[in-house]
Order: C-alpha cells, then sequence, then structure tokens
C-alpha cells in the first residue's frame, strides 16, 4: 500500500537505478529525512520532478547562512569514482568569499609579472601607452561577461569547473575539457615559475654570473645556474599549494595591499627618474594605422586570452562565494584593475626609453638595470609575491581540479597540484619567453584556440539548453538513466563542436610557429580572432546538434549522432 504523503513519483514506484535493496524505490516519510536549518535569501520552489522521477525541492543557494555542513541533496549517494571532498558541491558553511574577498582575489592575480610583460609586449610591439591601455580594458570588459556567466553556476550549486562541464559533455566527457583547461594551466606554472627563478638569480653575486654556470647549454636552451634557481622557486611554492583552498584565500588577501605599495614605488621611481608624466608617456606609436589594426587585433585576443583560462574555471572560486551579488561585485574588480596595472606597466616600460634610450619591457631585466641592494631586495619581495599569488590561484586549481575529477580515488588536491608543478618544466617557458611575438602571438593567441570552444559550449549548454537548471544528482552518476550520461557517459554533440570550434585555427597557428611556410590570408584572419571564432562557431554548432536529440541533456538512451549506441 502506497502512504499517502508519498508524491506522484513515488506512488508510482519508479526503478531506482543506485538503491540495491529491492526493485522499487524504498519509501521514507519526509518527516523522517533530517533537514538543516538554512537561512536564505529565495524560498524552496516546488517539489519538483528530477532524474529518475524523484521529487525534491529544487534547492538554489544564493546566500545561506547553515548550521550543518550537509548539501541540501538528501536523497542520493555520489557514485564514489565522481566524488570527494574536493569535488562535492560546497556547503553553505564553507560559503565565505565576500565581494571585498573575490576582488582581492583579482588584484593577486592582476598584478604580477606576466600582465606586466603583456603590457610592455604592447608597446614593444610598436603601440602608444594609450592604445594599449585602450585594448587591455576593451578586451577584459568583453571577457567579463563569460566570466559573470560561468561564475553564475558556482555559486549557485556549488560546483566546481569539473563537475559544471558533466552537463554539457558528459560524465566521461567532462574530462576532455578540464584536461585541456589543465594543460594550459601547467604552461602557465612553468611560466610564472620561470620568472620566479630569474628574480632570485638576479640576487645573486656577480662573480657567480659569470662563471661558466652561467652560461647556455644547447640542449637545455638555458643556462645550469638559471636552471637551478627556477627550481629553488619551483619547491619554494609547494609550501603554499599544500595550504589548499583557504590558504589561497589567505594569501590573496593579505598580499593585495603589499602588492598595490609595491607598484606604486615602482611607478614612483620611474615618474622620478623620467621627470614626470609628460617625458614618461612621451612614446608615440611606431604604427601606421593599417599596421595598427592588423597589431590590434591579434593583440586583443591575446589579451582576453590572458585570462580566458580562469574565466572558464572562475566557478573553482564562485563555489565559495555568499552570493551571486558578491560575485557579481568581485568580478567587476578584473577590467579595473588589469587597466590600472596595465597603465603602471606601460608608463613604466615608456619611460624606459627616455631614462636608458632602449624600451625595456621585461620587468627583471629593468630591475637589474636599476641596481642596489635595497632595490634587489624588495624586488624579489614583490616579485615573489605577485608570481606566487597569481599562480597558485590561476595556475594551480584548475588542474588540480581536473586531475582530481580524472580519479576522485587516487588524486587530492595536493598530488594534483604536484603533477601540475612537474608538468610545468615540461613547457621549457624559458623558450615561451624569448619573444614578445613568441608570447603574444604563439603562447596566448595560440591556446585561445582551445579555451574559446569550451567556453562556448559550456555557456550554452547552462543558460540555453539546462536553462540554468541542474540536477546534482545526476552530475554525480553513473547511471545510464541519468541526464548527462548522453552516450556511454561522452556527449557526442560537445565533442564535434569542440573539434569543429579549434579545426579553422590550426593552419593559422603552423604558420606561425613555422610549421607551414603560407597559408591563405582567411586563416591568418581566423588565427587573429582565434577566441572569437572558436566561442561562437563551437556555441553554435552545439545547439544545432542538441536540437536534433529529441531531448536534450534528458536522454536515457542513445546518442543520435550515434544511432546505434545502447
Amino acid at each position: 500500500m502506497v502512504p499517502k504523503w508519498a508524491t506522484p513519483a513515488q506512488q508510482l514506484h519508479v526503478p531506482h537505478p543506485h538503491h540495491s535493496t529491492g526493485p522499487f524505490l524504498t519509501l521514507v516519510p519526509l518527516s523522517k529525512i533530517p533537514r538543516p536549518s538554512y537561512s536564505c535569501n529565495n524560498l524552496f520552489l516546488p517539489s519538483k520532478l528530477i532524474s529518475y522521477s524523484l521529487a525534491k525541492p529544487k534547492f538554489l543557494p544564493m546566500k545561506c547562512y547553515n548550521s550543518s555542513d550537509s548539501f541540501p541533496d538528501l536523497d542520493y549517494e555520489p557514485d564514489p569514482t565522481l566524488s570527494n571532498e574536493d569535488l562535492r558541491p560546497t556547503p553553505p558553511s564553507q560559503r565565505t568569499f565576500s565581494g571585498f574577498e573575490i576582488a582581492s582575489l583579482w588584484v593577486g592575480l592582476v598584478v604580477g609579472v606576466p600582465t606586466y610583460y603583456l603590457a610592455g609586449s604592447l608597446v614593444d610591439l610598436g603601440m602608444a601607452w594609450w592604445q594599449g591601455i585602450a585594448t587591455v580594458v576593451f578586451a577584459n570588459m568583453i571577457l567579463l561577461v563569460p566570466l559573470v556567466l560561468t561564475g553564475h553556476p558556482g555559486t549557485l550549486y556549488g560546483i566546481s569547473f569539473p563537475v559544471l562541464a558533466r552537463s554539457s559533455f558528459g560524465i566521461h566527457g567532462a574530462h576532455v575539457p578540464t584536461l585541456l583547461r589543465a594543460l594550459i594551466g601547467c604552461g602557465w606554472y612553468g611560466i610564472e615559475s620561470w620568472i620566479g627563478g630569474e628574480a632570485i638569480f638576479l640576487l645573486l653575486p656577480k662573480a657567480m654570473k659569470e662563471t661558466s654556470l652561467s652560461q647556455s647549454l644547447p640542449w637545455l636552451g638555458t643556462s645550469p645556474l638559471e636552471f637551478a634557481c627556477f627550481s629553488v622557486f619551483w619547491v619554494a611554492q609547494l609550501a603554499f599549494v599544500w595550504r589548499g583552498i583557504d590558504g589561497i584565500k589567505q594569501l590573496e588577501k593579505y598580499s593585495a595591499p603589499i602588492l598595490i605599495v609595491l607598484t606604486s614605488c615602482l611607478l614612483s621611481w620611474s615618474y622620478v627618474k623620467a621627470g614626470g608624466f609628460g617625458h614618461m608617456l612621451s612614446l608615440s606609436s611606431r604604427l601606421s594605422t593599417s599596421e595598427f589594426w592588423s597589431v590590434f587585433f591579434p593583440s586583443l585576443t591575446a589579451n582576453i586570452s590572458f585570462w580566458a583560462t580562469v574565466a572558464l574555471n572562475i566557478n573553482d572560486f564562485t563555489r565559495y562565494a555568499k552570493s551571486q551579488k558578491d560575485q557579481v561585485i568581485g568580478q567587476i574588480g578584473l577590467p579595473i584593475f588589469m587597466g590600472a596595472f596595465t597603465f603602471v606597466g606601460l608608463a613604466v616600460t615608456s619611460s624606459t626609453k627616455v631614462i636608458f634610450g632602449q624600451v625595456i619591457s621585461d620587468p627583471i631585466q629593468l630591475l637589474g638595470q636599476i641596481g642596489g641592494l635595497t632595490t634587489s631586495i624588495l624586488a624579489i619581495i614583490g616579485i615573489s609575491l605577485a608570481i606566487i599569488t597569481t599562480n597558485i590561484a590561476a595556475n594551480v586549481v584548475a588542474p588540480a581540479n581536473a586531475l582530481v575529477n580524472l580519479s576522485p580515488k587516487w588524486f587530492t588536491f595536493g598530488r594534483g597540484a604536484l603533477l601540475t608543478a612537474l608538468l610545468g618544466i615540461a613547457f621549457q617557458p624559458w623558450r615561451l619567453l624569448k619573444s614578445s611575438e613568441s608570447f603574444v602571438n604563439t603562447w596566448l593567441v595560440g591556446y585561445s584556440a582551445l579555451m574559446g570552444p569550451i567556453a562556448g559550449i559550456v555557456l550554452a549548454d547552462y543558460y540555453i539548453i539546462q536553462k540554468t537548471k541542474l540536477s546534482i544528482s545526476d552530475l554525480y552518476s553513473r547511471s545510464p538513466y541519468g541526464a548527462y550520461w548522453y552516450s556511454r557517459g561522452f556527449n557526442v554533440a560537445a565533442i564535434v563542436a569542440l573539434v569543429i570550434g579549434i579545426l579553422p585555427v590550426v593552419p593559422g597557428f603552423l604558420q606561425k610557429v613555422g610549421v607551414a611556410t603560407s597559408v591563405p590570408h582567411t586563416f591568418v584572419v581566423i588565427y587573429n580572432n582565434a577566441w572569437f571564432v572558436s566561442f561562437f562557431s563551437a556555441g553554435f554548432l552545439y545547439l544545432v546538434l542538441s536540437n536534433l536529440r529529441r531531448n536534450p541533456g534528458k536522454s536515457a538512451g542513445g546518442d543520435p549522432l550515434l544511432p546505434f549506441a545502447k
């Protein structure tokens, strides 16, 4: 006999694939289900059928204060191969990031050597200081849109990027975008660590720098002494990594004001030495109108690509936000801080032409030119702090979470971070930083072709296909009846859209790295706008392929693109 308190779905005795006690759903009185005490700024919505036709309230945690660490999904046990402590939804009691703390995170991310180097590279490529600032601010205003949109599900459901990707790419298919994001993070980790090693090299006695150990080895691409400094800095960062997300939060919070002070000191020095802003900003553009546009578009793409990696996995951080308001306010800090720090980078770089007679876009080389023990000590402190705050938050969290998602039983956040650091060495970052051309047009523009289509697919799925409504239980389930199982755990529509989004950029990339001697001009234009082309083409194609399904995102059977899959 079915109890009177049973919901319509329960009265139907729907089979539940996760229960082994019997062929039908075990009914438990709702009054016996433990409920934590919540105080929220939005109410429970009416009961709604969510995967397996189970009735449960849809909880939308916007701003919650909770006396329990339990997530409100009380009627399922996540598959242990898809979940561990780092992958489970963040409980309301751990959502402590305010708008100020998220903004502080961006200060720590923005104030760093790569950002300075990117700003200096624009001057090095021929732009005037105001053209460089306009390019950077415009790019980051564009990026703010996907940044806030991607952060929404993190705050709403408390899930990380690897879990969110399961909705669009499938339970197993999510490994594809997360590992691609992890790969770029490993490369950036190596670049940041190399810059930190250069700062240590700056402090070494002059006599040591003149020994045979400072001579470059052709097979290595750098000198043993520089590689040793790189290794020391590489190891030193791991102490902060092992403290996890809470350690990252505290590091960013207290480092932000220190970095702002040190940046102000550098700007003040160049102001005094150059004789005021008039002389600092006197370097005019070296580009004609046609030449400017040929530099502008790849530079715009490079600036978007610069933070496109973090925009993709920003919900790894917004899952800890107190509310949507906090995450949005915190994200607005990106274009503001990027514009301000870019001004410092461009002003100081432009002033080097007046002070030293040549443009010096590398801040490490600039500090070496300034000289002095006090300057060197302050430089090593400032550069190290800037690199560590950027590197850990931007380049460790996403790869570590991707590896945890790949094998939750073996990987923890700490183990994933260690492997990320090891892979960073394999990228040989000293080669990527050999020139402004290779840094901007090869590295930044090149990997934007990977980040763009992933972002387009994830956002198209979440906002248009799923309409922001996700089944938390199905995101942690291998059941073939789950909403995100698709075809054996892979959403073929997402994989096809990803590949098609990347392919048009490949010819231009091959020409840029020297593999192809010449390609049609159309492919050069596509490559220079790689992020835009891949983002919109992949997102649009994903929507088209998804609409071919009889029931998009909810199919319990095969994928129509693989009609014989069962």
